[in-house]
């Protein structure tokens, strides 16, 4: 487990210093006088192929991808970190088109489909060549950076395997591994020279193929999968260093004998995960970083339509609070009790103003309520839904604007929809 909070984690794969990952940024001397250090943030760049993208059947351009990489982000939320996500997967993207792609970043050269895979099909490679310079500028940033890179080298092997030899799909095999080997180290050492001392995590290839549809060759093609696994395994073992690891999630052994509900291979003859296909992808990558994958408690509720607003604050899920929280207008208020708990904050109410005062971490915010503004610090700040009371059996409650007075504390408050979640982390 790479442990992303303060502390060392032994693990027979790597150490990673909390300096990588969590090293704080702080203003200068002087400004930190007046200002609190800079919050960490937990930079995130996936890179790969179409598993990366988030890719399943049916998408088009306009479709919002939720793969392994939107739920890698939202564990760091879960974590009680600031984190942000580049995601880079590239639609039909080959070992050695990685090895090219990367190349160009490194290389600051141009990005285009002959010079990086001749014959890729992704729509939006005009976009990615287009921001080349942003690309390396994250990978550059990055505290961890994510690779799902070798199922379209071995995609042909999947089909022809049946009909192949015993010698002949050794031979193929053998010459896919040492284009793997050659091609990832090569693209590994191109990231490296962006960013010496990112954690690097690649998966391994899953088998996508059920027993009951592959016959036979089901235990050929599970043989191919571990020589891949163990090809991983050994060139991040000559890369990696303890404070900048280079790592594998072992996805395929998740995948092996679920093969038909992680992937779209039964309904659709494709090979790209479902959604619990990019759950379980997420897991083994998050078990590896965090060591643990969250999901809220409320999550078994069958449609996400159905389920009550989580609120999860530096890590902690508000659960069982004295006063329930409410939703008005689509936004969540929390009593002035419960805030201060949550949040660690100090405050106090005026009957006079009919206002909270809320303190936390050098910054004041001022709530009053029945208005459209809010002060942080002194500055009137518009908000959408002002703060009220709440009579609650024979006591009435002061009810928050969350968001709102979070963000005025400093707080960072991001929210996934498909989770029905709010983070709200320091």
């Amino acid at each position: 487990m790479i442990d992303l909070r303060n502390k060392w984690t032994a693990a027979a794969i790597c150490l990673l210093l909390v300096t990588m990952l969590l090293g704080p940024g702080v203003q200068g001397a002087s400004a930190a006088a007046a200002e609190a250090a800079q919050p960490d943030v937990v930079s995130i760049v996936t890179l790969g192929d179409s598993i990366t993208a988030g890719y399943e059947p049916g998408m088009n351009l306009s479709s919002q991808p939720y793969g392994y990489a939107e739920r890698l982000l939202e564990q760091a939320w879960f974590d009680g970190k600031r984190a942000t996500l580049g995601n880079y997967g590239i639609l039909g993207l080959t070992t050695a088109g990685f090895r090219n792609y990367t190349a160009a970043i490194k290389d600051s050269t141009a990005i285009t489909a002959d010079s990086i895979q001749p014959g890729i099909a992704d729509p939006r490679l005009d976009s990615f060549a287009a921001k080349a310079a942003q690309t390396k500028a994250d990978i550059a940033g990055a505290k961890l950076i994510t690779i799902t890179i070798g199922g379209n080298d071995v995609r042909s092997l999947l089909q022809q395997a049946k009909d192949m030899s015993d010698a002949d799909l050794k031979a193929r095999v053998q010459e896919l591994l040492t284009a793997y080997k050659t091609n990832v180290t090569a693209a590994l050492e191109n990231l490296r020279a962006v960013n010496p001392n990112a954690t690097i995590i690649i998966a391994d290839q899953y088998q996508p193929v059920p027993q009951l549809y592959a016959g036979q060759s089901y235990a050929k093609l599970m043989g191919a999968a571990e020589s891949f696994t163990q090809a991983a395994d050994s060139l991040t073992a000559g890369l990696t260093r303890s404070d900048a690891p280079v790592l594998v999630a072992h996805v395929a052994s998740r995948f092996a004998g679920q093969e038909g509900s992680l992937s779209h291979i039964i309904a659709d003859s494709d090979f790209h995960p479902t959604q619990l296909g990019y759950e379980t992808i997420a897991k083994v990558f998050a078990e590896l970083i965090w060591g643990y994958y969250r999901v809220p408690t409320n999550s078994l509720t069958p449609s996400a339509s159905q389920r009550p607003m989580t609120i999860v604050v530096n890590r902690a899920e508000l659960m069982n609070t004295p006063n329930k929280p409410i939703v008005r207008g689509g936004q969540n208020f929390l009593a002035l009790a419960d805030v201060l708990k949550a949040m660690g904050a100090s405050g106090k109410w005026d009957n006079k103003t009919a206002s909270a005062t809320i303190t936390y971490g050098g910054r004041t915010v001022v709530i009053t309520i029945g208005s459209k503004t809010i002060q942080v610090n002194g500055q009137k700040i518009a908000i959408d839904s002002p703060a009220f009371l709440q009579k609650t059996g024979k006591e009435v409650k002061t009810y928050l604007p969350l968001a709102a007075l979070a963000t005025g504390l400093g707080f960072d408050v991001e929210y996934s929809a498909q989770l029905r979640t709010a983070f709200i982390n320091p």
